[in-house]
């Protein structure tokens, strides 16, 4: 029987950090979910659809073939064959993934692929919807948030640190946008899985959250 770990929240959260790191510390293999949707945001964008087009989207996406794989170690996400990697955190990829996710049959080629995975083997998966409906009976729900202002800062320093020149305040603007957009969308609205346990982190560092999860774990 495997054993599901599911982590939702906002963007900038760090959920993805978080997931890794708890994967590694139970053994579990970490699912990055919102890296399948950004492949098929870069998918998309290779095709010249915009955010808006919503046809456009649903009858390029059938063309995309997403998988995931672990090479040493370290996860891989295969578009096509191709890794993929390099190209999942740019701006402008978060900001087609998450036009592009609430399209229905993005959604749904993607949900069956994770909820496979989530049946073969022990797994942590991070998203905006995985305790709701990819993963409804995880054994270990947790909707991880932190204040816009705080997730705009983190997403600032790491720009810098990366030399790249950024705006504070229109940063914290695009998250702001993102969270409305995807807690209003029709198809899978972020929100809290019934049964999840809150944890905000703006005040606590990855240690502190690591070790918060861990405790919730078997």
């Amino acid at each position: 029987m495997s054993y599901n770990v599911a982590i939702d929240g906002p963007a900038g959260a760090g959920k993805s950090t978080i997931a890794k790191r708890i994967a590694k510390e139970k053994g579990y293999i970490y699912v990055d979910t919102g890296a399948m949707y950004r492949a098929m945001a870069v998918y998309l964008l290779r095709r010249g659809i915009a955010p808006d087009d919503r046809e456009g989207i649903e009858q390029a996406c059938e063309g995309a073939d997403i998988s995931i794989e672990y090479r040493d170690g370290e996860q891989v996400v295969l578009l096509n064959g191709e890794n993929v990697n390099p190209l999942l955190r740019t701006e402008e990829v978060g900001n087609m993934a998450s036009a592009s996710s609430v399209v229905p049959l993005v959604r749904e080629k993607l949900v069956r692929l994770q909820q496979q995975l989530g049946k073969r083997a022990d797994v942590v998966m991070d998203g905006r919807d995985i305790g709701t409906v990819v993963l409804p009976d995880a054994d270990v729900k947790v909707y991880l948030t932190a204040s816009p202002r705080t997730r705009a800062k983190r997403r600032y320093l790491e720009l810098q640190q990366k030399g790249v020149t950024a705006d504070l305040g229109k940063i914290q603007a695009d998250i702001e946008e993102r969270d409305y957009r995807d807690m209003h969308r029709e198809t899978s609205p972020l929100k809290q899985a019934e049964g999840a346990v809150l944890v905000d982190s703006s005040d606590m560092t990855i240690e502190q959250v690591v070790e918060r999860i861990l405790s919730l774990c078997k």
